[in-house]
């Protein structure tokens, strides 16, 4: 029994074919099991909206885009700086869908980058820089005269904010990923009216009993003419013309006694304003013709400034309400 025994101790045929399932099954075993896959990389040169992703996998590709577009776009400025930020104007990026194309592209492939703009924002953007740098050009104002004609203030330019060019740089500039910085473009205001360009003025010396017209700071022509007597100046000081008249009637100042019992004239040859009024701020003055020729030259006037019945058409012709006239 115990050499039996022993035999069948020692035969192998058993021990086989057990280690020979155990192999089997084993290998069934790896068979089944799911092998690891790794993340797919972007091909070789391959750029999203030129930022290189080449070599990466999704999330680090996605990080390296949205970092580059989260940047503010700095715009220079006389103060300083000017940093916009794209939440500022609403913008929004398609990264994701970007990315994706990318792991799908053949190598050396340029990928384009969506991004949408608020085009209302942006223009906030640039009003506000509008609203700290622009500058309002300063007008050229009449202070006076002198014999040698009107005087003026200095005009000054002005200076704005080019909206339209700072508008589509912004725009261009978030749309980018190089963040290059931009340079506030802005362009000169002339003033409306400076001394040169300023338009008819008036200048009337009592002194000489003269009128002369300048445009701005140049005389066109002067006129002899009849000024107020002693008793009834006309008035110096800076006044403007305030009513104009063709052909007028003459109404006798109820206010002055020299006046007392005349009665309105018509227009015609014997009326005393002649055929043309310009009539003054100052009461009751005014430039006119006159029925007296003669006195032209003189200080003869009830305070109006007398002129030639002609050179009053002329110079109606030439002058609007509004236009001042400076009495020395």
């Amino acid at each position: 029994m115990v050499e039996k025994a022993a035999k069948t101790w020692l035969n192998p045929v058993p021990v086989l074919r057990t280690l020979a399932a155990i192999v089997v099954v084993a290998g069934l075993a790896c068979a089944a099991a799911p092998a690891s896959t790794r993340s797919p990389l972007v091909a070789p040169g391959v750029t999203v909206a030129g930022i290189r992703v080449d070599g990466l996998t999704a999330e680090p590709a996605r990080a390296r885009v949205e970092r580059a577009f989260a940047r503010p776009v700095t715009i220079r400025t006389p103060a300083g700086p000017v940093r916009v930020s794209p939440a500022q104007v609403g913008a929004a990026s398609s990264i994701d869908a970007a990315v994706s194309s990318a792991l799908d592209a053949t190598p050396h492939s340029a990928i384009a980058l969506p991004t949408r703009l608020s085009a209302a924002r942006i223009a906030a953007v640039v009003r506000r820089l509008g609203r700290r740098f622009d500058r309002v050009p300063v007008d050229a104002t009449l202070t006076g005269a002198t014999v040698g004609g009107p005087v003026f203030t200095a005009s000054k330019p002005g200076i704005a904010v080019d909206t339209k060019t700072m508008r589509a740089e912004l725009e261009q500039a978030l749309r980018s990923s190089d963040r290059k910085p931009l340079v506030l473009h802005r362009r000169a205001l002339a003033p409306k009216r400076t001394a040169a360009t300023f338009g008819p003025v008036i200048v009337v010396v009592r002194g000489a009993n003269s009128l002369t017209l300048y445009r701005g700071t140049k005389p066109v022509r002067r006129f002899s003419v009849a000024t107020g007597q002693a008793i009834y100046p006309t008035p110096a000081g800076l006044w403007h013309i305030m009513d104009k008249q063709l052909d007028p009637w003459w109404y006798p100042p109820t206010y002055d006694a020299w006046a007392k019992g005349l009665k309105p004239v018509p227009p015609g040859p014997s009326n005393p304003l002649g055929t043309r009024w310009m009539g003054l701020n100052a009461p009751g003055v005014g430039i006119h013709g006159t029925d007296e020729p003669t006195s032209i030259g003189y200080s003869a006037s009830h305070g109006c400034i007398r002129m030639q019945v002609p050179d009053a058409e002329w110079l109606f012709q030439r002058v609007s309400v509004g236009t001042p006239v400076v009495i020395l």
